[in-house]
Order: C-alpha cells, then structure tokens, then sequence
C-alpha cells in the first residue's frame, strides 16, 4: 500500500515543526559533537563505543605513541557528517617494526597515514563548513553473528528516531560492496524496514528502488530478526530522557558480547527511513504528541501497540484465511501471565476493540504498568477518560497483541468486543444459530 501524501514528513516540516521546535540549542549542540554525546550518555550509564584517544592539536598528533593502538578501531571526526572523514581499520600487519594496519575496504594504512588524516580533521576537512574540529579514536564494534550474512565488510547500525519517549520507526543500515563497508546511505548502504513491534526487518530499499534480496546474491532482506530489539529501543528512548533532545534519530550498533551501542545522536535525522518503511512519520509524529509518556519502558509499549508494521499482517496470511462466527469464546492474557477463556462478540461495525472495567480489573489489566495512555470520549453520559490498556488474546488460534479501550459494559453480556482492526486476515460469518440469535437478541436489549 503506497504512503499517503498527509503522512509524509517533509524537510521544511522535520525542521520547523519538530527539529528546531522540540531541540533546545542545548540538545543541538550536545547532538552536534559525537564526544559530548558520548561523555553525556557514559554519564548515564548508556553503552557507547571506548574512545582511546582525543586528538585536539597538531601536538597531539605528533606526539601519540601509534603503537599502542588496539589492532582494530575507527578513526573519527568529532563533527563529521554522512559518514565522511571516518577510517576503521580491522586488523594489524607486520610492516618492518613500523605500525601499520588494514582497513575495512582492505587498504593498508600507516601510522603517517593515520597522522595525515587526523590532521586533516583537526583543519575541518570534514566538518560542516569546514570550521576547525576533534578527532577521536575509538572501539571497533565487528558485526553482530545475525547480520553477517547480509552486510561487507562494515558494520551495520540500526536508525532509531524517537519523539516523546516513543519509538516511531526504525531501520537497519546494510554496509554494502557500493558503499565501501559503511552503513551510510548516501554512499550505497540498504535502507532495511524494521517492524517495531517484532524487531523482524520487512522491506529494503537500495538505490532508488526497492529490492528483496542483498544484491548479488540470493538471501532475503525480509524476515531478519534484530537481536536484543526492545533493548535497542529502550536504549534510544533512554538518550532522549537524558540529553532532552525532543525528536531525535539514534544510531545503535549491536556488539557481538556486549549488546546494544550508542554511536551517535542526530537532531535532524534524514527521511529515507520513511521509504525503508514506507510509511510517512508525520502521523505517527502526530499521533504520539500529546501522550503521557512515564519512561523508556512505557515508551516502547506504546510504539509497539500503534506501529505495528503489515508486515505482521502477511505472515498472518500465510497461516491461511479464519473464519469465525460473531460469537466467539477467546483466550485473554492476564496480568499474572495465566490464561483464561471469556465469551466475546465479533464486531465488524467497531474499529477498535473494547474491554469492560469489570473484567479488565478482575484480569488485572488495569494496573499502571498496563496502562498505554488516557483518552477522552463522549458518550450520552457526556465527557469521560478512559484508559487504553495493552490486551494479549488468542482467536481463531492466532496470537493478537493490541491496544483496546476499556468501557463500562457490566449490563453486557458480552465483556470484550473484538473490532475490526484486529480482524485483518479473518472472515466473519455472520450466519447465527438459534443459540447464537437468542445471544443477540438478549444483546440488543
């Protein structure tokens, strides 16, 4: 399904309504400069990658002992952007007692080498409108065993953005034979869809096109689950509370032992991750705006009650077409983790699902924890606010996670209403039994 125009964000838009709006000049400066971010998050106890070494003078430069490098790490500038001006170097050589080392894009390089690089960034050969800047030496993070297969040589990063405590969308970043083994997309990387729901990647986007398999070979880009998901995303929830940057992007990388990594922040991030999903995130922006939003946690639950990506809905489909009737007994998760079966009514006719107080209480789905936001409805009764919980049912034998409504229904005989956005893939048969039409006529009154 093509994106919709509305729920496109554009770049006047990122930058007026969300970027300069929620980003105080403080959180822009903290997001400007990669060391400031990373001694904010160490400060927070929020994973970043080692820095070695802080290259701020020629004298620095001259007089660092090379030797003493690790074999692997990246050489970076402190204000770079687009990935430009960085060097990783994978491994030492043997080079006559001399330091020398080879790169990611299999070039050998030499201490003088890396002293002619660092001082081309200390001139501002890399940083926006060449003004003078830092370079750094940093930890080497390889690749994660679940993306080996898929990315060269570099290593893959996930693009989190994040508005409000909550996770809107993200996407994984393949370093490719075109982009020399780095995870930028402007250089040749795959933009790769990530469900937030399911950390299950769903489409990839390379080159102006969508693709489905990594070029030049034969496996799927789809259906790649990313390790440690809402830990990555609780991560970058995280680097918001702690930097006060309202709408960010956040660069994770996954270490192999060590888990989740915060790379960088980015104030501004870029909008190709609205193609890797094709979706827009102007709505979803707007859609999370105004929620009471406790921390990174409750965050999460929000993000993967609402953005659930259709790609949850194909592999339904795949499972085959259900039929049920408009009376069905369903299984329903309880707080405690136990399961037990509740009578429920199909309602087409509705588009969300809705619980009765009475037995959202007694399944213990009305504690805090449980609760997604409050929302104000108006009834005959006038204006009231009600929760919205997080409510984990069984139907047709299919596993359903969803946001439902909760309503005061004691005088229903029928405690849960299934509404039709939880019925995608299902057909209703609306043909009654005798039992079944006395059920509705008992309703009805």
């Amino acid at each position: 399904m093509p994106m919709k125009f509305s729920h496109i964000l554009g770049l006047n838009a990122r930058t007026q309504l969300f970027s300069y709006r929620y980003n105080p000049p403080v959180a822009r400066s903290t997001a400007s400069s990669k060391l400031k971010t990373k001694r904010v998050l160490k400060r927070a106890g929020i994973p970043v990658p080692e820095v070695y070494k802080v290259f701020k003078s020629v004298k620095d430069i001259i007089n660092f002992d090379y030797m003493s490098l690790p074999s692997s790490f990246a050489l970076k500038p402190n204000k770079g952007l687009g990935g430009e001006g960085i060097v990783v170097v994978k491994k030492r050589v043997p080079s006559d007692g001399r330091a020398a080392w080879i790169t990611t894009q299999k070039k050998k390089i030499t201490a003088d080498d890396l002293k002619l690089h660092t001082l081309d960034i200390l001139e501002g050969a890399y940083s926006l409108g060449n003004v003078p800047d830092r370079a750094f030496i940093e930890e080497f993070v390889g690749r994660h065993k679940a993306f080996r297969k898929y990315a060269f040589r570099g290593t893959p990063d996930i693009r989190v953005i994040v508005f409000n405590k909550v996770p809107l969308m993200a996407m994984l970043r393949l370093p490719t034979r075109q982009s020399a083994g780095r995870a930028n997309l402007h250089q040749g990387a795959i933009a790769v869809g990530i469900d937030i729901a399911t950390g299950i990647t769903t489409k990839a986007y390379w080159r102006g096109k969508y693709i489905h398999r990594k070029p030049g070979s034969k496996r799927k880009l789809h259906g790649i689950k990313v390790p440690d998901w809402t830990a990555v995303l609780e991560t970058a929830v995280r680097c918001q509370e702690v930097t006060a940057i309202g709408y960010l992007g956040a660069d994770i990388v996954l270490h192999p032992e060590k888990g989740p990594m915060v790379l960088e922040l980015n104030y501004q991030p870029g909008l190709s991750i609205q193609l890797a999903n094709a979706a827009g995130l102007r709505k979803r922006l707007e859609r999370v705006e105004d929620l009471k939003v406790r921390d990174a946690s409750h965050g999460v639950k929000i993000a993967k009650a609402l953005f659930m990506a259709s790609f949850a809905d194909r592999v339904k489909a795949e499972e085959g077409i259900k039929t049920v009737k408009v009376f069905e007994t369903i299984v329903v998760k309880r707080a405690d983790g136990k399961k037990v079966k509740i009578p429920a009514k199909i309602d087409t006719g509705a588009w969300r699902t809705s619980v009765g107080e009475e037995v959202a209480r007694e399944l213990g789905l009305l504690r805090e924890e449980n609760i997604l936001w409050k929302k104000s409805v108006r009834s005959a009764m006038g204006s009231e606010t009600r929760p919205v919980i997080n409510l984990t049912f069984w139907l047709a034998g299919r596993k359903i996670k969803t946001p439902a409504f909760v309503a005061k229904r004691a005088t229903l005989k029928f405690p849960i209403i299934i509404g039709r956005k939880n019925l995608k893939g299902i057909l209703v048969d609306p043909a009654l039994s005798p039992e079944e039409k006395k059920e509705a006529i008992s309703e009805a009154k």
